[in-house]
């Protein structure tokens, strides 16, 4: 792995690193905040997934979570959304190709030789970040916002011993039925229906519910809100599943990292308490 930058913050250290990624035949970039716990042994982590159009940069700048992290001892692993690179397939729209990769192991031509990305978050970036830091292998969960929150409901429900708590901010958590989930499935997927439910959170948690507690938080003026996101479908389908759920609908919030910030501290306490406990 490189090096890219590092800084000292809140008595920890905030690096972005580039590393190797077989899966998605390419480098990927990953930015990692260490809190000062972290100097004296294992600590738990959580890995952020970050939505349509953002890179490794985007939650480390704008959530405003190394204070919190700082305080609870709890490592923030948050990778780049898709393979970059100018041998990686691209798309002119903003929400397929690069910057939106959907956390998922794409099919289709030309697509599935760079977009591996579920197998480069639950494999790779796992075994990358538990040998070059000191984290508690029994102490990892995931959380993301929107498509992000799409990736770690799906990663969690399929590998819940992997990532042991999850959370999410404004997730797409029933893509199969909303735009951006069809046209990201039928791009990366094709036309099988069956192979979507794969990557479908409101669809998996019918079949596998997880001993996790699911925190969600969700803005009622997020304008992607009726259209893209459809809380209320994964929220009955958790009720009929028996899945422990938190879905807080919070008045006046947007779908921007101001929303981020505003809830972020609750979500890191979230996991720093269930990972206490695993």
């Amino acid at each position: 792995m490189q090096p890219l930058s590092q800084t000292k913050v809140f008595g920890g250290t905030q690096s972005v690193y580039t590393h190797r990624s077989d899966a998605c035949d390419c480098d990927m970039r990953v930015a990692v905040f260490l809190p000062p716990q972290a100097k004296h042994g294992p600590s738990p982590a959580l890995v952020w997934l970050s939505g349509l159009t953002c890179t490794e940069d985007n939650f480390t700048a704008k959530a405003g979570a190394q204070r919190m992290a700082a305080k609870l001892g709890l490592i923030l692993i948050a990778p780049d959304t898709s393979p970059r690179g100018d041998q990686v397939p691209d798309d002119a729209a903003y929400d397929f190709g690069q910057g939106a990769g959907f956390y998922l192991n794409a099919r289709q031509s030309p697509w599935g030789k760079n977009f591996q990305m579920e197998t480069y978050i639950r494999d790779e970036l796992t075994a990358w970040m538990t040998q070059n830091f000191p984290i508690d292998a029994q102490k990892i969960g995931i959380s993301g916002h929107s498509m992000g929150g799409h990736g770690a409901l799906t990663l969690h429900l399929k590998n819940p011993g992997l990532f042991k708590t999850c959370s999410a901010f404004a997730p797409i958590s029933a893509p199969m039925q909303v735009p951006w989930g069809r046209k990201a499935f039928a791009g990366y997927l094709g036309d099988d229906q069956r192979l979507w439910e794969d990557y479908d959170a409101a669809a998996l948690v019918a079949k596998r519910p997880s001993p996790a507690h699911i925190l969600i938080d969700q803005g009622d003026a997020d304008n992607f809100l009726t259209e893209q996101l459809r809380p209320e479908i994964f929220e009955s389908a958790c009720k009929d599943a028996g899945q422990t759920l938190t879905m807080r609908m919070q008045n006046g919030y947007d779908h921007s990292y101001y929303f981020i910030t505003s809830f972020i501290d609750d979500h890191l306490r979230h996991h720093a308490a269930e990972l206490a406990v695993t």
